[in-house]
C-alpha cells in the first residue's frame, strides 16, 4: 500500500447510506441500495481485473444494474448510460472532496 492509499478514504465503505450519484432515469435515490460501481477504461482495467476504487461513483442498485448490463433504460444508449457513470463519478469525488475538506 502506498502512501497516498493510505490517505485515500475507503469509497466502498462510504457509499453506504450515500445518495445515487449516477441519476438516470430508473435511480430509486440510493441510500440503502448505494455501492461503488467502478468505471471500466482501459488501461485501468483487464479480465478479471476491476479498476481502482478511486475511478467508482456511488449508485443505486437500478443505476447499477443499467451500468452492468443487467437492465435497459428505454431511450438510453449504452454511450449516454457510460456518461451517466461519468458523471457520476465526477459527482462522487467532489462529494468525497467535500467530506475529507
Amino acid at each position: 500500500m502506498t502512501k497516498s492509499d493510505r490517505a485515500r478514504p475507503n469509497l466502498r465503505n462510504l457509499a453506504r447510506g450515500q445518495p445515487c450519484m449516477v441519476r438516470l432515469p430508473s435511480c430509486d435515490g440510493g441510500s440503502e441500495t448505494t455501492v461503488l460501481a467502478h468505471y471500466r477504461m482501459l488501461p485501468f482495467n483487464g479480465v478479471g481485473i476491476k479498476p481502482p476504487d478511486w475511478l467508482g461513483a456511488w449508485a443505486c442498485a437500478r443505476c447499477h444494474d443499467a451500468i452492468d448490463g443487467r437492465r435497459r433504460i428505454e431511450g438510453y444508449s449504452r454511450d449516454q448510460v457510460r456518461l451517466a457513470h461519468a458523471e457520476g463519478v465526477f459527482r462522487t469525488t467532489a462529494k468525497v472532496n467535500e467530506m475529507i475538506a
